[in-house]
């Protein structure tokens, strides 16, 4: 290849890729067997067998070419994560075989400027114009070989590109940060990476500046950080000048999404702007949400009172309407009810919102709706059909739910009708009470179990069945496994009952299906289910968040994890893989952790197995955590933590710096610069990975989600549109579930900070979903609500390339 292609390396007989090819030079070469895919130099190989459909589609490609990982950019989302439209499966398949078969050829990926033995400080100018998806497979280990220009350029880069990274990353690049003095240059820095920082060291002058730009950033991700959470509360304080009686405009600008964790009082007095912080929420506790509605109702808004509402007004709440009470909703002007309304379904149905904010609104406007008609609160069984028999046209209207009650649903709809439009039924946002008659109506209809290509249309409704009644149920694909077991389908507890009728059927739990349900549905499978997945597949699907699985399970998954990827050639490459399953490792692994001196950021380090942590001595926690070791000051009130420093005496709390302050070491309260108030706050749960199911974003990441795939850096941008599957359109920001289950149907999420009302929102770049290329097209997965995605193997192997 020239010059202007890049280079290709080869060794061992294998292709390492460090430019782009021109799409227009890829030429087609090779008429036989797919390559075997080896996901590192230092890992064993698995053979991946594309169906003939998808090798068609791929057959044209030149094999000898490859491919720089550049081509995804960030996500810019408000959770971290984007939606995907259901269908999209049917066009995911081919692309996720596309990359499994560049990947065979370009399986150990490395940046140009980099080597086998470390970062070449010669060609650091490269990673100021990283990819995103370069940057978001941030290690801190061959960024700390970085000048401190070098690691500034690095961290500029990461704020241009909206390149969001997990709190196991911001935790130690913001210590690298520190360590090079560019803390002071914070308006550069990437808003998330601010959350982590020293607040100590924020300068009085710099206080609201520094404030203002920390609070664009997800506060999510300080979940395992109590103490930093409170102490970025009371730093914030701090700046307003001590708590305000009624926060101002200019108030609720420096707090941007810290109003979050606002109690209720503050958010019902606090000026009316108040609205644009709360948008940016991803939930509002019961007591917020009368807030809310309480300031709604005060006409102190621009909304007005509500009868005064229109459209454009509500469409401007964006996810907030979805919080209106019944009540407020018997005020409004029903045309413009109405109209809201269609509006609402409308893009529900087109996969734009999430299906729990969708519901939560069409529950709340029909319950006032029926009050104002004084029609019957409970669905009369009895009642005949009045609204006329539901036909195909019925379905496709976007007030069917004004017009037909759950009783009339019952009533008026047919069995032959409900079998052949299962799916436009099952895009509207029903409310609980009507997804029980469709059940009901299916098992009268289907009386032997609802059958498969009927079951890929009713993940919505999945957390209805019972397990027996699962046990009814025929699985062989895998698309229907992923469907099912999508965020807004089947309980968690329902996953190994779903996940054994597969099994049952000779299917098998390849990668790609574990990327597609997350590391939370982990948790739920029995451990023989889990030690029959292969080491390969393991291995392809990379990590996965299990930190909140029950420690029962996270120590069969560590066993599971280390046979996958114990034969990594180097300490740091293994530990590279292995740790998101370090909460089951044994006290003998964390010792050898700690000898090979692997500097264990705080995140990974608050979900370790709590009685392994006891076995620690102090210098072994000193020595795993390396130049980590202070953040145990801003997590000291993590359940682990503050148990495992209670077993220390004063000494060793003396050299950890932990034996002073206001509120004691082993105190549940707070902050690293002093008592934080807490009028203004609300007290906020630490997450303790007692078991599964729960809604804290444990290990400080993202909710999980098909995000990235881990095979995503070796597609082109020419072929994006086979992961895609449609054009992004405008959300609430919250893709936790998509009711819509639409053709090519993309949902983004706008990031914090962007979020308004259904118009004018920015559209960031849709990510891509990971589904198995076996089994042909199906519907797509939207993405996981609750545990982090796959880390992307590729971006993974680079890195660790760097530090090898």
């Amino acid at each position: 290849m020239g010059d202007r292609q890049g280079r290709v390396l080869t060794g061992h007989g294998e292709t390492h890729c460090l430019w782009v090819v021109p799409e227009t030079q890829l030429q087609p070469k090779i008429r036989g067997p797919l390559p075997r895919v080896t996901l590192g130099g230092d890992l064993p190989s698995a053979t991946l067998s594309p169906s003939l459909t998808t090798f068609r589609l791929l057959s044209s490609l030149t094999w000898t070419h490859c491919l720089r990982p550049c081509c995804l950019p960030a996500r810019t989302t408000s959770e971290h994560h984007t939606a995907m439209g259901p269908r999209a499966g049917a066009l995911v398949n081919p692309g996720l075989a596309l990359l499994v078969s560049l990947t065979a050829h370009c399986s150990h990926p490395q940046a140009e400027g980099a080597s086998q033995g470390g970062l070449d400080t010669g060609r650091a100018d490269l990673w100021a114009g990283a990819s995103a998806s370069l940057l978001q497979g941030f290690w801190c280990q061959p960024a700390s070989q970085l000048s401190r220009d070098q690691l500034a350029a690095l961290i500029r880069r990461m704020a241009t590109q909206h390149v969001l990274l997990r709190a196991w990353q911001l935790s130690c690049l913001a210590n690298l940060a520190a360590r090079q003095g560019l803390q002071g240059d914070f308006e550069l820095h990437p808003p998330d990476l601010l959350l982590f920082y020293n607040l100590t060291q924020v300068e009085e002058a710099d206080c609201r500046a520094f404030i203002r730009r920390a609070a664009q950033g997800d506060t999510k991700l300080l979940a395992n950080l109590p103490n930093q959470r409170a102490a970025l509360q009371h730093r914030a304080l701090t700046c307003l000048g001590g708590p305000q009686p009624r926060l101002s405009a200019s108030d609720l600008l420096l707090l941007g999404v810290l109003v979050c964790d606002m109690d209720a009082s503050s958010i019902a007095t606090a000026d009316p702007h108040v609205l644009q912080n709360l948008q940016h929420c991803p939930r509002l506790t019961a007591a917020q949400q009368a807030a809310l509605n309480r300031l709604l109702a005060s006409g102190r808004t621009v909304l007005g009172p509500p009868g005064s509402w229109n459209l454009e007004g509500l469409q401007a709440l964006g996810p907030l309407a979805s919080y209106i009470s019944p009540g407020l909703w018997m005020q409004l002007q029903e045309a413009v009810g109405l109209d809201f309304f269609r509006s609402i379904v409308a893009a529900c149905r087109a996969g734009q919102l999430r299906q729990r904010d969708a519901r939560r609104f069409v529950t709340n406007f029909l319950e006032a709706k029926s009050k104002a008609v004084s029609s019957p609160s409970k669905r009369d069984t009895g009642r005949p059909c009045v609204r006329g028999n539901i036909t195909a046209a019925t379905l496709h209207d976007d007030l069917f739910l004004v017009r037909y009650d759950c009783g009339q649903l019952e009533s008026c709809l047919g069995s032959r009708v409900l079998r052949a439009n299962l799916d436009p039924l099952l895009q509207h946002p029903l409310p609980a009470e009507c997804q029980q008659v469709v059940k009901a109506k299916l098992a009268r209809v289907y009386p032997g179990g609802v059958p498969e290509e009927q079951l890929r249309l009713i993940p919505s409704l999945a957390y209805l069945y019972s397990l027996s009644e699962i046990g009814q149920w025929h699985i062989t694909s895998k698309d229907t496994v992923m469907t099912l077991l999508a965020p807004d389908g089947a309980l968690e507890n329902q996953t190994e009952a779903i996940l054994q009728k597969f099994l049952d059927h000779n299917g098998t739990i390849t990668g790609a299906l574990l990327v597609a349900i997350g590391g939370s549905r982990l948790c739920w499978m029995s451990p023989q289910q889990i030690q029959a997945i292969r080491p390969s597949e393991f291995r392809l699907a990379g990590a996965l968040d299990i930190s909140s699985c029950p420690q029962t399970r996270k120590n069969v998954l560590f066993d599971k994890a280390r046979e996958a990827f114990a034969s990594a050639s180097t300490t740091d490459t293994y530990y590279r893989f292995m740790r998101p399953y370090l909460g089951g490792a044994p006290v003998e692994e964390l010792r050898h952790l700690a000898q090979a001196n692997v500097s264990m950021d705080i995140d990974t380090f608050t979900n370790l197995n709590p009685r392994v942590l006891q076995s620690l001595s102090l210098g072994n926690v000193t020595t795993l955590l390396g130049p980590n070791v202070g953040d145990l000051q801003k997590a000291r009130s993590h359940p682990i933590i503050s148990s495992w420093l209670r077993s220390l005496n004063r000494s060793a709390l003396s050299e950890l710096g932990l034996d002073t302050g206001p509120t004691g070491p082993t105190s549940s309260a707070h902050s690293t610069t002093g008592t934080p108030s807490t009028t203004l706050w609300t007290r906020h749960q630490v997450p303790t990975s007692e078991g599964p199911g729960s809604t804290a974003p444990s290990s400080g990441s993202p909710p999980a989600h098909l995000g990235y795939l881990p095979l995503a850096m070796a597609l082109p941008a020419g072929l994006l549109w086979l992961l895609y599957g449609g054009t992004p359109r405008l959300s609430w920001g919250h893709p936790q579930g998509i009711c819509s289950m639409v053709e090519d149907c993309t949902a983004p999420a706008p990031h914090a900070g962007e979020q308004g009302g259904l118009k004018g929102q920015s559209l960031p770049t849709p990510s891509s979903q990971d589904l198995e290329p076996e089994g042909g097209p199906g519907p797509g997965v939207t993405a996981p609500a609750s545990e982090e995605d796959a880390a992307p193997v590729l971006r993974l192997l680079l890195w660790t390339d760097l530090a090898n």
